[in-house]
């Protein structure tokens, strides 16, 4: 399964998300920004490679709406409703991205 995260610039909960859950057994992941200064910016090609994407706020989710509905389409969006309080590999923002995400899928993350 190929999980993509979502936050504004790729800087902190989603490539936290990607370090975290890439070690998960059965799952491929990515992460990605939806600003124009993002680290890695989003893309029609990440959005066609994902099974299930994880946005961290509605305003993410809205962007991408807005952006790819075409390609959204049968996909599964996500929000995480992470608010961006946390920094790169916080060890508070992995408690709570494991505790959401297990909600949607299954992991096993050590």
């Amino acid at each position: 399964m190929k999980l993509l995260f979502v936050c504004s610039r790729n800087k902190w909960r989603s490539l936290t998300a990607e370090k975290v859950f890439e070690q998960a057994q059965g799952f491929q992941v990515r992460s990605a920004g939806t600003e124009e200064a993002a680290r890695v910016k989003v893309t029609s090609g990440h959005i066609g490679w994902a099974d299930v994407i994880f946005a961290m706020e509605k305003k993410h989710v809205r962007r991408l709406t807005d952006k790819f509905r075409g390609e959204l389409s049968g996909k599964r969006l996500i929000c995480l409703d992470i608010p961006d309080d946390y920094r790169y590999m916080d060890e508070d923002l992995i408690e709570i991205l494991k505790a959401r995400v297990a909600e949607y899928i299954e992991l096993s993350v050590e």
